[in-house]
C-alpha cells in the first residue's frame, strides 16, 4: 500500500468485505485518537476486493451488518478489521511497543541470581537475539508471557517482590508518601509521634532501585531503606 491509502480487511462468515481508507487517520481511529468514520475513508464504497474494483452486492451487505449504510458498515470494518499497516507505520508501532516491553521487564522481573534488574541494553539484545516477534496492535500484557518465554533461553528473568521497611522524617513524609503509594503496596504503617512515618512496602524486585532513588530525592537522603529478608 502507497503512504496514500491503505486497505482494512473483515471477513464474515466466510464472505471478505475491504475499505480504503487514508493510513494515518486509520490508525488514529483503531487507536481510539478519532472517532469521525467519514474522515478515514477514502471512499464510501465497500467492496470484496479493492485490488480488482469488486464491489460487495447488496445481498451479502445486509447478511453480514443488517444495512447497505456505507458508514454504518464502514465503521464496523474499522471496529472489527484488520488494518494493513504502511511500512513506515509499522515501523514505528513496533519500535514504540518495543519500547514499552523493555521497560516493563526492566521494571518487573529480575536476574535471579543478583534480584537485580537486567540493563534495559541487555534485555533490548536478548530480544534481538531471540528474533522476538512483537505485536504492535496488542498491549504489552497480552504479548508479555511468551516474550519472556523467549527471552529465558538469552538471559535469567523471574518476577518476584521485596518488601521494604523504610523510615521517612516528618518534614518530607507528605512528599515520601505518595511515592510509596505509587511505587508498590503499603503492607504496614506506623506513624511516630514526632510525626515520622515507618513502613513496610511491597514492590517487584526490579523496582528497588527507582524507589530508593525517588525517596532519596524527595527526603535529600534522610530516608531509611532496608530489605526485609
Amino acid at each position: 500500500m502507497s503512504d496514500k491509502l491503505t486497505v482494512v480487511k473483515y471477513t464474515f462468515e466466510g464472505e471478505k468485505f475491504e475499505i480504503l481508507v487514508k493510513p494515518d487517520p486509520a490508525l488514529d481511529y483503531k487507536l481510539g485518537k478519532i472517532k469521525d468514520v467519514g474522515s478515514v475513508l477514502i471512499s464510501e464504497e465497500i467492496y470484496q476486493n479493492s485490488g480488482k474494483g469488486t464491489r460487495a452486492s447488496s445481498e451479502k451487505l445486509q447478511k453480514a451488518f443488517q444495512t447497505e449504510d456505507p458508514l454504518v458498515i464502514a465503521e464496523k470494518i474499522l471496529q472489527k478489521g484488520d488494518l494493513n499497516l504502511t511500512t513506515d507505520q509499522r515501523r514505528k508501532m513496533t519500535a514504540e511497543k518495543r519500547k514499552q516491553i523493555i521497560t516493563f521487564i526492566a521494571k518487573t522481573f529480575v536476574d535471579p541470581r543478583s534480584h537485580l534488574p537486567h540493563p534495559p541494553v541487555r534485555i533490548e539484545q536478548a530480544i534481538s537475539d531471540a528474533r522476538v516477534n512483537i505485536d504492535p496492535f496488542k498491549n504489552v500484557e497480552e504479548q508479555i508471557k511468551d516474550i519472556v518465554e523467549n527471552l529465558r533461553s538469552i538471559i535469567p528473568l523471574k518476577s518476584e517482590n521485596l518488601s521494604l521497611e523504610i523510615s521517612v522524617p516528618a518534614q518530607y513524609v507528605a512528599k515520601s508518601y505518595s511515592v510509596l503509594k505509587s511505587t508498590g503496596v503499603l503492607k504496614k504503617e506506623e506513624w511516630q509521634k514526632d510525626g515520622s512515618l515507618k513502613a513496610i512496602l511491597e514492590i517487584p524486585a526490579a523496582a528497588r532501585p527507582n524507589v530508593i532513588d525517588r525517596l532519596g530525592s524527595v527526603t535529600k537522603g534522610t530516608a531509611f531503606v532496608e530489605v526485609l529478608k
